[in-house]
């Protein structure tokens, strides 16, 4: 797992993932992903988080390589599109599959990952606070009142998901007004860049951040 997301930032052309050069490899991925639930929805780490330890490694004084930025930055565009319709139904799918046996988790993937912020709420604002000095400009707010509004308003955004989700369909129109709460999408940013997968989420909820994230 880490291979995958780790050696094609390092080595071009080097993907753990490619089932021509590689097809067993490439089939144990999909049989985890696509066959084994609770690995997809909470166990599984993401690409982003095992990119930014290549970060927090360093390569000797000199920092990371710019071609490996450069790589970086390409993968994490990539991750933070859109879903297709038949990536939300597998994904899904899974979800209710790993649910089936845990009544206290959301509906959806996406549910979740605004549960959790909820849940954690004030430990998150106090931390984002004590960032304030190098967060100013970024356009998060930084006093405790309106980065909690913010915080809620993110929640609720994630808890509604899409109409397709059908889920939680009476948070429509609170979704739709939370989405022009000042900072909110900023704050997903944030998040994202300080997330780690599968410490502080699922794979699945942490990728519903992200794409909010790339509207900031």
């Amino acid at each position: 797992e880490r291979y995958s997301a780790q050696l094609p930032c390092l080595h071009e052309g080097l993907n753990a993932r490619d089932g021509t050069k590689y097809p067993h490899l490439n089939s144990w991925f999909t049989a985890m992903e696509t066959s084994v639930p609770a690995y997809a929805c909470r166990v599984q780490g993401n690409p982003s988080s095992w990119r930014k330890v290549l970060t927090m490694a360093g390569f000797g004084n000199a920092g990371v390589p710019p071609d490996v930025i450069d790589r970086m930055d390409d993968f994490n565009v990539e991750e933070a599109r859109s879903q297709s319709e038949e990536e939300r139904v597998i994904e899904q799918k899974l979800w209710d599959d790993y649910r089936s046996t845990r009544s206290w988790l959301a509906l959806t993937p996406s549910a979740e990952a605004g549960k959790t912020l909820l849940n954690n709420r004030q430990a998150i604002v106090k931390d984002t606070v004590k960032r304030s000095s190098s967060l100013e400009g970024k356009g998060i707010p930084l006093d405790e009142k309106n980065l909690d509004r913010a915080m809620r308003a993110l929640a609720t955004i994630l808890i509604y998901g899409t109409e397709d989700d059908g889920k939680y369909d009476e948070l429509k129109q609170a979704s739709s007004e939370a989405a022009s709460v000042n900072g909110v999408y900023a704050l997903a940013k944030f998040l994202d860049e300080r997330m780690c997968v599968p410490r502080d989420m699922g794979s699945m909820s942490a990728a519903a951040i992200k794409r909010l994230a790339a509207l900031a």
